[in-house]
């Protein structure tokens, strides 16, 4: 694989292609499939800035000056090129080991936080966000803390709060970038999903916030699904673990559903063209068996142009407890038809609260990375998924609950950020590490 840059003033889009030969830009691609799909341009982690030019981000606006960097195969196939800034985001990435973003007061309730989530912007400031288990009243609301040296300290910089419920904003937050334009919010937004729960816990009621400022001032956008009361006793309605991604131009918001009769629990989907108004809802995973509930849905993009979901499947066989699964998919709209595949690493297998992602460190394939409360370590694969071909590794961050990972900017690191288990007495830290070299 060789490497080309080239000067293009202004871009005509978010991204763009480079067909035939060299110098030859703008045409529609060809029908061959290239190794690096689309859909891979993320800018939470543009892979091939980390091929070249550690630690450039790919471009959040149409019409700007920037250099490309293309993987090419041959000087003469059709490749992918991904537009990025000139200049370096930020600090460059440091390994940083079990550094406190967040220690809550004595007074909070147990137990204090949970569930930690992070987002990277363009310039490579990282905001986090939790579950705050503050007194009431005030109602509950998500903090947003910030760092600019890449994870290594942070400082209190907003806070997210309820304004249309009157209940607060109190389970399960999620952060996301956007891409490209949705509707009225431009590329570079920042989304927050969060479950909005009133002190008596009788209803949720997962609701979208937005910020065009980087973090500093949020708006309600809209509601994208309600349920009943926060219980996860079969029988109860309730929803829970929104995951936020864009693809084919709409938001995708994916999220635990126990209101289908069917299902104790099932995972779902709906899609929306402009962050308001939200279509049908989708089965991801839903088994037969009404007793069996997979949970909590984290999705990741792979560079064969395929995507993977790991959930966790109470009543699935492998594992006490909640054994870790993963479905791959040509489609993240078409999890339901892929096969469930029980996550294991020479017989261990990771049980609750999953979490993947991919990076491009790691050789041809990459690396998939997925977290669980279990265990500490993370399971690794560069072999895109194959059930053969997980391997446990160490790192330096303590287990959490729905312990969050995330690609930095440049892909050979990893952030890991930990909110404790449920029932301790908890805070919040963050480690980023280098990739395993397999």
């Amino acid at each position: 694989m060789c490497l080309l840059t080239e000067k293009l003033s202004p871009v005509s889009g978010t991204y763009f292609y480079i067909a035939g030969k060299l110098g030859k830009s703008g045409q529609a691609p060809a029908a061959k499939q290239p190794y690096w799909p689309p859909h891979m341009f993320d800018t939470s982690t543009p892979p091939l800035a980390g091929l070249q030019n550690r630690g450039l981000r790919t471009i959040l606006s149409r019409g700007t000056s920037v250099k490309t960097i293309c993987a090419l195969a041959s000087p003469f196939q059709t490749v992918f090129c991904a537009p990025v800034i000139e200049e370096r985001a930020g600090p460059v990435v440091v390994p940083v080991t079990f550094k406190t973003i967040y220690t809550p007061p004595s007074t909070y309730n147990t137990p204090k936080t949970l569930y930690g989530r992070t987002v990277q912007l363009a310039d490579g400031t990282l905001l986090a966000t939790w579950e705050n288990y503050s007194k009431e009243p005030p109602k509950v609301y998500f903090p947003i803390y910030k760092s600019v040296d890449k994870g290594a300290t942070w400082s209190s910089f907003s806070t997210i709060q309820d304004t249309v419920n009157g209940w607060g904003l109190r389970y399960q937050p999620d952060l996301y970038l956007l891409p490209q334009a949705i509707g009225n919010l431009p590329a570079g937004t920042i989304l927050c999903a969060g479950n909005s729960i009133p002190t008596d816990l009788s209803k949720t009621k997962i609701d979208l916030y937005a910020s065009k400022d980087n973090g500093l001032t949020w708006s309600f956008i809209s509601s994208i699904a309600t349920g009943g009361r926060a219980d996860p006793t079969n029988g109860q309605t309730p929803i829970w673990e929104p995951f936020l991604m864009v693809y084919n131009d709409q938001v995708v918001a994916y999220y635990s559903d126990q209101r289908d009769p069917a299902h104790g629990q099932k995972l779902v989907h709906q899609v929306s063209s402009d962050g308001v108004n939200w279509g049908p809802i989708v089965d991801d995973v839903a088994y037969s068996t009404y007793s069996q509930r997979p949970g909590m849905s984290t999705i990741a993009a792979l560079p064969n142009g395929k995507w993977i979901l790991t959930y966790e499947y109470g009543g699935g066989a492998g594992a006490r407890g909640f054994p870790v699964y993963y479905r791959i998919s040509s489609s993240p709209l078409t999890f339901n038809s892929a096969p469930g595949v029980l996550l294991s690493a020479s017989g261990t297998v990771p049980t609750s609260s999953p979490y993947v992602v991919w990076s491009l460190a790691g050789g041809l394939n990459g690396t998939i990375a997925v977290s669980a409360s279990s265990h500490t370590q993370i399971f690794v694969n560069t072999k895109l998924g194959a059930a053969g071909s997980w391997v446990m590794y160490s790192t330096p961050q303590s287990g959490a609950y729905s312990r969050h990972m995330r690609v930095m900017d440049d892909p050979n690191y990893l952030l890991i950020m930990s909110a404790g288990y449920l029932g301790g007495n908890n805070w919040v830290t963050d480690s980023v590490m280098r990739f395993p070299t397999l």
